[in-house]
């Protein structure tokens, strides 16, 4: 089944290994104050707002879960307290009132992301006053009554690559959940022209087809298109383009 601009599941559209289900616990807590945050800046492919956040932790990318359709509200009430967050987005054509309307959708449903720390985003994820159906996106570990579960970082090497590819929305770019599709993959490596330049991950092979794809473990692939053999050549951590 060829899959063009898709997330598995959903409708077709105009980093580096599966996936398990997110589950959370709710408790209540309090908002804490924070710095007077900057416009979100809107694009086609994605928001992403820059932010001033008090601390002295490593800020991180985490992946945020909204339940029932509750994407936009919850990432632009993290931006408007000052929240670096990222929400690619994708332009399609749907019939509606038997009238074919162009309209934004979330390239990953239900799906965006923030930077910033744990503790700082644990007030906002378990406020279940303003923000009920935020949730973090867990990674399990262990079997059994031993397993436990922490939310699941994107590296900033794979989030930038991921903006990159989502930044390209009429591409033939792939996106699967780990545990629905493998790519055949192969080694690490760095595009270095094109319109996918900087993009790090794997060399995949799909629909007959080179391309990278970046593999962020589990939770989803997402692949360029066909990115030419010569744009490439292996990564070293040192490398840039």
């Amino acid at each position: 089944m060829e899959l063009k601009s898709a997330v598995i599941g959903d409708a077709q559209r105009d980093p580096e290994g599966g996936t398990t289900p997110p589950r959370t616990g709710l408790t209540p807590d309090a908002l804490p104050e924070v710095s007077t945050p900057t416009e979100a800046e809107n694009s086609q492919t994605g928001v992403s707002t820059n932010y001033i956040q008090p601390t002295k932790e490593p800020l991180r990318w985490y992946v945020l879960r909204a339940t029932y359709g509750r994407v936009k509200a919850s990432y632009e009430y993290l931006a408007q307290k000052g929240i670096e967050v990222y929400h690619p987005t994708i332009f399609v054509y749907r019939m509606v009132n038997g009238k074919r309307k162009r309209l934004e959708e979330s390239r990953l449903p239900n799906i965006f992301f923030a930077q910033s720390t744990e503790e700082i985003l644990k007030t906002y994820v378990f406020d279940n006053v303003n923000l009920p159906h935020l949730r973090f996106y867990y990674r399990y570990a262990g079997l059994g009554n031993e397993r436990t579960k922490e939310p699941l970082i994107v590296p900033d090497r794979q989030m930038e690559s991921l903006k990159i590819i989502c930044g390209h929305k009429e591409a033939d770019n792939v996106v699967v959940p780990n545990d629905k599709h493998q790519f055949e993959k192969g080694e690490t490596v760095i595009v270095t022209d094109g319109d996918f330049k900087g993009v790090i991950g794997k060399v995949a092979r799909y629909c007959k087809q080179l391309r990278v794809a970046v593999i962020i473990d589990d939770f989803l692939t997402i692949a360029t298109a066909y990115v030419p053999r010569g744009y490439l050549k292996p990564y070293t951590p040192n490398d840039k383009t």
